[in-house]
């Protein structure tokens, strides 16, 4: 064998060495790989069950180890660990947040689950706003205010009334409530609180306090203590709840608002306090419609004693019906109830009017047992008159009830609305129209031929000339058909114009001609 034979064969075998050692370690690969892919999976399903376990622990543990600041839904979830003092400092039932005493907080379970805060912010409405409260008597008072709705009617809150003497004495009183608004109040409706004492209260002079509990209605909140009439030492006065009063009558006037006619304020005035006498006063309440000048024509009248206006412009706040108009007539009915005789409610677009043949003392004191009385309504077209040949400034000059001269065909079998007196002293509350709580005495519903007024309406707001339509002089008392209504010529105001002009000429001097 030669030399070349023998490397040949010593190659093929070298060959065949290192072509073996290849697949070995293609093998050792192939191997290795598919061990490492097992692995994978392996770890793959370790972390999956890792983390199914604590999404369970964390489900079973509670999380009063945790910091909610480390949470990622820190910002709109708040978070409050039972063991947190409930009084410092993020207390969600505290006064800071609620502007409430909470009284039982033990109802509250708070000691298990994800404690949840509910985190108030404004204020929609108060509990009771408070008008005013008055002394009926030895041992009875009134407070007239504003309560919630949703409180009143949902929970039915109670009241407790309390007189505390200057000594500190507490006497407890009986309270009654009465809501005189029909269910018409919107956030807030009107109720009328009653005071009532086995025994008299502060009736030897030593002064004291009233005090009215006004509750929520429900277990968490404290009743709220309102003074609401405070009476000085010596300052009861026994003579004032008896006949003779300051006045024979007394005009209680709903909540003027928006921009009222100087020159229809001005007419309704000088009408009205020539047709009372000289001993009566008008209470008047500003809901924003006495502008300067309005104050203009009042001003005169309030110097000679026969005016008083009340500013209740806060009342607007405090959203209850037609500018809290049941409030007020009701804290004025109490304000005048020692004041005169009789109470007068009706608007300043409507003028009372009795016949020649009468007076309206003879009307209110023919029955004795007669303690309210309600006037028919003639209502007035307020922009039909009678074309005549004065000029356009000396026609747009007139007086509305000298111009505006058509009263409305009532209709059989419509019901046209009241207005009323009262002898306030006798009455629990009132209404606009009526009262509903006369505690003495009867009613009488008198026809039009004893007292009546005429309505005037929409007029008291037209800052601008009345008569838009116009009847010619020859068919004047023919029936007119105006606005698909029928009208009759009515002169009854008209032909007491020049009566009431000089007689406000002669009490306050001559007043401007503002529209």
């Amino acid at each position: 064998m030669d030399f070349k034979d023998t490397a040949a064969r010593e190659s093929g075998k070298v060959k065949e060495k290192v072509g073996s050692k290849e697949v070995d370690c293609q093998a050792a690969v192939k191997f290795h790989m598919s061990a490492f892919s097992d692995l994978r999976i392996y770890l793959v399903y370790v972390l999956i069950a890792a983390c199914c376990f604590l999404i369970l622990l964390a489900q079973l543990l509670p999380l009063r180890s945790l910091d909610k600041s480390q949470l990622p839904c820190n910002d709109s979830v708040s978070i409050v660990s039972p063991e947190t003092n409930l009084e410092f400092p993020i207390d969600p039932l505290s006064k800071s947040f609620l502007h409430e005493n909470i009284i039982n907080k033990s109802s509250l379970d708070i000691s298990k689950g994800e404690l949840r805060v509910f985190k108030p912010h404004g204020l929609a409405m108060h509990l009771f706003i408070e008008m005013g409260a008055y002394r009926g008597g030895p041992r009875v008072f009134s407070v007239v205010g504003l309560i919630a709705k949703p409180i009143q009617t949902f929970h039915k809150p109670p009241y407790v009334c309390e007189w505390v003497t200057n000594v500190g004495r507490t006497i407890k009183g009986r309270a009654s409530k009465i809501l005189p608004d029909w269910n018409y109040g919107r956030l807030y409706t009107v109720v009328v609180i009653t005071c009532t004492f086995r025994v008299d209260v502060g009736v030897q002079k030593e002064g004291g306090e009233l005090v009215l509990q006004v509750s929520y209605g429900d277990q968490f909140r404290q009743p709220e203590k309102i003074v609401v009439l405070t009476e000085r030492r010596g300052q009861y006065n026994a003579t004032m709840f008896d006949p003779p009063y300051p006045y024979d009558y007394v005009y209680c006037g709903s909540s003027l608002y928006g921009d009222v006619s100087p020159q229809r304020m001005r007419e309704w005035l000088a009408y009205h306090a020539h047709f009372f006498g000289e001993r009566s006063h008008f209470m008047f309440h500003d809901a924003g419609g006495f502008h300067p000048q309005v104050w203009k024509v009042l001003d005169p009248w309030i110097k000679k004693g026969r005016v008083s206006v009340q500013n209740i412009q806060q009342q607007e706040i405090y959203d209850g019906y037609y500018h809290n108009q049941f409030l007020v007539v009701n804290d004025c009915l109490f304000r005048s109830r020692f004041m005169a005789n009789w109470t007068f409610f009706f608007d300043v677009d409507e003028y009372l009017h009795v016949p020649p043949t009468t007076t309206l003392d003879k009307v209110l004191n023919d029955n004795p047992n007669v303690t309210q009385i309600t006037f028919e309504q003639v209502p007035i077209s307020n922009n039909l008159c009678v074309a005549d040949n004065i000029t356009t400034d000396g026609h747009a000059r007139k007086w509305a009830i000298e111009k505006l001269m058509y009263r409305k065909v009532l209709r059989s079998g419509v019901r046209y609305d009241r207005k009323y007196a009262v002898q306030a002293r006798y009455a629990a509350a009132t209404g606009v129209h009526m009262s509903m709580n006369m505690r003495k005495g009867k009613n009488m519903y008198p026809k039009g031929y004893k007292i009546r007024y005429y309505h005037y309406h929409d007029t008291i707001n037209k800052r601008e000339e009345l008569c838009q339509a116009f009847v010619s002089p020859q068919n004047k008392t023919s029936l007119q058909r105006h606005q698909r209504q029928n009208y009759r010529l009515d002169e009854t105001l008209a032909m007491t114009t020049q009566l009431i002009k000089d007689y406000e000429r002669r009490t306050i001097g001559s007043l401007p001609f503002i529209v």
